[in-house]
């Protein structure tokens, strides 16, 4: 009885067979913030915020090529955030490395003003993300990104948004502006652009 319990437990917090928490829900160890605003990010109540007047680019101390990275988060109204991977410590992780869009983006500001590729579960400004499957602001969504060699594929509430061959990107041009595109390995974390976030549930399951 016990062992289930304890099962049981693991499932509840997320922690799947194979995969490693990244969050203790008590502090920030295991994370590097970099070009911190204000706060930064804090821990309430077991939850990874990025508040309203904070952010910057808070990454894992650990450096990952290949994984499958899950994660919830919850967006406020009009809220901006992005998954970073295979992103080093300085630069812009949107260019340097790779940022997967985190948006509100059916707020006022934002329907119909910005392109395909800036919609949540998009590769930032390279490959465009299905619609429609992202929860409404103040609910939690369930997010797998999983980058394997050139492969980068992400569901969002377990429907697949994008599943993309970076080797399919030639043009000169994109991959002068978006060197990250080529990067094996790196930082992975979370992107904060001043407006409130939450994580939890943080987790990732390197591979071969």
């Amino acid at each position: 009885m016990r062992i289930l319990l304890l099962f049981l437990a693991g499932t509840a917090l997320g922690v799947e067979p194979g995969f490693v928490s990244l969050f203790d829900g008590k502090t920030l160890n295991g994370w590097r913030l970099m070009r911190g605003q204000g706060p930064g990010y804090v821990v309430q109540d077991g939850i990874l915020v990025c508040p309203a007047d904070g952010g910057g680019n808070l990454f894992t101390e650990k450096e990952f090529a290949n994984f499958v990275f899950r994660f919830e988060y919850k967006l406020s109204a009009g809220g901006n955030n992005g998954a970073g991977i295979r992103a080093p410590l300085e630069g812009d992780t949107a260019y340097q490395g790779m940022e997967i869009q985190i948006l509100d983006d059916q707020h006022e500001k934002y329907k119909g003003r910005i392109k395909p590729e800036q919609h949540t579960g998009s590769i930032y400004d390279v490959f465009p993300a299905r619609t429609g499957f992202q929860k409404p602001a103040g609910e939690w969504n369930e997010e797998e990104i999983t980058a394997n060699g050139s492969r980068i594929t992400v569901k969002l509430n377990g429907v697949v948004l994008i599943d993309a061959d970076l080797n399919n990107v030639q043009e000169p041009l994109v991959l002068k502006k978006h060197p990250g595109l080529r990067r094996p390995s790196g930082h992975a974390g979370f992107l904060g652009h001043g407006t409130l976030v939450e994580f939890r549930n943080i987790r990732i399951r390197p591979l071969p």
